[in-house]
């Protein structure tokens, strides 16, 4: 039998419109975790899918893995299955003083410096996120006890450095805040296929010394801002589906 999400394992109709996107299979079941009618739709590579209810609002749950290119595929059969807002619930590293570990940020564009979507289309093309669902995620976040802001995020391919620089201090001085691996593959591919897609991410490190190996993203102040963006994400979809009635 043809599948139309041969990745996932799903077919249209079995995920809500509105989708949270985390990188970690982990964290997937922690939100699953907060839906009422929570159940298990399918489950395959690094992919996991649920849905459920929350606050009366239909939510569904996919783990993307690491990475633009896997995470891509996650994104474009998100979308054959229905999907129409695409929330990610991330982490990401910090490359500006006044952003900390246990912070939020709620991505409005990224730099597109991975190769995914360098192969979809135009690099003059930007990924920027909707506003609706950026403004809906800034509104939930600052109720949320904890540092907020909003800003550009640089989305890369490369976690630990290697023989070249990974261009931290420029991205800073051009007004990036933080690194990720997979916005700008999410926000490019939601518009290209006509609906609509925002981030969150916690902060769990400065990216300059995790990049070189100093990383620690299990701290009990990482955990705390998983779990605020979790809420600021749920919390955004009833936003998001109140303003639509």
């Amino acid at each position: 039998m043809k599948r139309a999400c041969p990745h996932l394992l799903i077919e249209p109709g079995d995920i809500p419109e509105a989708v949270l996107l985390p990188g970690d299979p982990k964290r997937a079941e922690r939100i699953a975790s907060r839906l009422e009618e929570m159940e298990k739709v399918a489950e395959n590579r690094e992919y996991l899918t649920y849905r459920g209810v929350y606050n009366g609002v239909p939510v569904g749950v996919i783990s993307t893995g690491v990475g633009s290119p896997g995470a891509a595929i996650c994104f474009e059969e998100a979308i054959r299955a229905g999907a129409k807002t695409l929330i990610r619930v991330g982490t990401a590293g910090s490359i500006h003083d006044d952003v900390r570990t246990g912070d939020l940020v709620v991505i409005i564009g990224a730099v597109r410096a991975e190769g995914t979507t360098r192969q979809l289309v135009p690099i003059e093309v930007p990924a920027i996120a909707d506003p609706d669902v950026a403004a809906a995620l800034w509104t939930a976040a600052r109720k949320t006890e904890g540092g907020v802001h909003r800003g550009v995020g640089v989305t890369l391919d490369a976690f630990y450095k290697g023989a070249l620089d990974l261009g931290f201090e420029t991205y800073a001085q051009a007004g990036a805040v933080c690194v990720e691996m997979e916005c700008s593959t999410l926000l490019v591919i939601s518009r290209m296929r006509g609906v609509r897609a925002g981030a969150i991410v916690a902060i769990d490190g400065d990216a300059r010394s995790a990049a070189s190996g100093e990383h620690d993203p299990y701290r009990d102040l990482v955990r705390k801002a998983i779990d605020r963006e979790i809420t600021a994400a749920l919390d955004a979809i009833a936003i998001l589906s109140e303003g639509s009635r």
